[in-house]
């Protein structure tokens, strides 16, 4: 039975990939054009040389994946057409979303496995406690150093408290306006943004010229198109299009 025969379930199987890119960036360009279509529980790509090319996109809904197969398909990614099919089986995440999941048995090469990792999980687990109690243990520390940290040093007695002096106005961010512009000035991007990833996102739209980044600023970008009305449609589509699940991408035109 080949792949396309498999019936429809909210994971998606991509060959043809680029095996040129590397794990964590094929990753993160996957994320940013597949999270258009829903919410993504996971993304699988190996870097051994037999599932090279190849990564899994696994979405919460059947629904979800539906629409990125039939819209991605053939999609130019990395200088590559996407081959795109429906998963052969259902993925873990799924399982333990809709309750089907079942563990599997634990042989005993499994359990000797588990004793080995026993103290590893003990380890971890001291230091996550050690990390919590830093903070407490740095103003214990402290105290016992005759450093009190501000806001806990006991009320001073005739004393009269110098004039704080003003706060410095804080500067206005960079914003764009509201005039239609074939250049669109993009804000909100996430530190991992790369330029490839902001072209892969806007070249779908006719008109799209360049990305252009911002030397020492990974949160703003430049894209250009050939006309305003160009430019506006990609907007339109694209503002507030989520990179990262906590970076919604903020579109306006660039001024004139």
């Amino acid at each position: 039975m080949g792949r396309g025969m498999y019936p429809p379930q909210p994971s998606i199987y991509i060959n043809n990939l680029n095996d040129k890119v590397k794990k964590e960036e094929l990753k993160k360009s996957l994320y940013a054009i597949f999270s258009q279509f829903g919410e993504i529980l996971e993304i699988v790509a190996a870097k051994n040389l037999r599932a090279r090319g190849q990564a899994f996109v696994v979405f919460k809904d059947i629904n979800s994946a539906s629409n990125a197969l039939r819209s991605m398909q053939g999609f130019p990614f990395y200088e590559k057409p996407m081959r795109i099919n429906y998963a052969k089986k259902k993925s873990d995440a799924v399982a333990k979303l809709d309750g089907s999941f079942v563990a599997k048995d634990a042989n005993k090469k499994g359990a000797v496995k588990e004793k080995r990792k026993a103290p590893e999980q003990a380890g971890g687990e001291a230091k996550r406690v050690m990390e919590k109690a830093m903070p407490m243990m740095g103003l214990m520390q402290g105290m016992m150093q005759g450093i009190i940290p501000p806001g806990m040093q006991p009320p001073a007695v005739n004393t009269v408290a110098p004039p704080m002096p003003p706060k410095p106005r804080p500067t206005p961010p960079q914003t764009g306006s509201e005039i239609p512009h074939k250049i669109l000035f993009l804000q909100n991007l996430p530190p991992e943004t790369t330029e490839m990833m902001l072209t892969m996102l806007f070249e779908q739209f006719p008109g799209f010229k360049e990305t252009r980044l911002v030397p020492g600023r990974h949160d703003i970008a430049f894209v250009e198109f050939e006309i305003d009305q160009q430019a506006s449609q990609a907007k339109q589509a694209l503002n507030q299009f989520k990179i990262t699940p906590k970076n919604a991408m903020s579109i306006s035109f660039a001024n004139k």
